[in-house]
């Protein structure tokens, strides 16, 4: 079986695939919320409240993954309410733009800690495994789902505010030690990662159609 047989439908839509992200996504999501516990009190004790929601970015982002995928297994086809649909499309396309962007953010952030001279341990490649194959699915998955334009331009929007909040309020995720003096290059990076984050989403869920669409044209 080669390789695009495996990322088929059929088997990325498959009950057991399924299942096996749903015991990856679930309990990783938990994990990454108490991953985010010091920071989340910090930010509740020293820091306006309403910020709270920008402070845990990687597991928010497998969050919206999670409800996406378990939509999509639960309900393949698109929801027949307006306001339903409407929620799931904005739910889909945050995750696979939030997905894309923290799952490359935090692998490059600690790459560039050990440029620095952070120290490597078990953890970092735990964290970078993770992070990674979020990226992957979401890619993979976002053919799959159905959001529309105007759900990827709001989940753009969000994800800008979420910058913005986390580099003007300095509630952004902790960094290695050796990038606290370069936080303006990191701050310019993750801006340039979330519009990066949104061609890539809107590249991964419209293009395999259109190309679909090209293909049974010329047949």
């Amino acid at each position: 079986m080669n390789l695009r047989a495996y990322l088929s439908r059929n088997i990325l839509l498959h009950r057991t695939t399924m299942l096996l992200l749903m015991i990856f996504y679930i309990p990783g999501t938990i994990y990454g919320y108490y991953w985010y516990k010091d920071q989340l009190l910090d930010t509740w004790k020293w820091n306006p409240h309403w910020q709270i929601p920008f402070v845990p970015d990687s597991p928010t982002a497998s969050l919206f993954f999670t409800i996406a995928a378990l939509w999509l297994w639960i309900r393949p086809a698109p929801n027949r309410s307006a306001l339903w649909g409407s929620i799931r499309s904005l739910i889909e396309a945050l995750a696979v733009v939030t997905s894309v962007k923290y799952g490359v953010w935090a692998s490059a952030i600690i790459f560039a800690g050990a440029a620095y001279g952070d120290q490597l341990v078990w953890e970092h490649w735990m964290l970078v495994a993770s992070h990674l194959s979020m990226a992957v699915c979401a890619v993979l998955y976002a053919r799959f789902f159905h959001f529309r334009a105007w759900a990827l331009a709001a989940a753009a929007a969000w994800t800008f505010l979420n910058d913005t909040v986390d580099y003007g309020f300095g509630v952004y995720p902790y960094l290695p030690n050796e990038l606290m003096d370069k936080l303006v290059p990191v701050a310019i990076f993750t801006f340039l990662l979330t519009a990066l984050s949104v061609l890539i989403a809107g590249l991964s869920r419209f293009l395999p159609g259109a190309l679909s669409r090209t293909e049974r044209m010329a047949a």
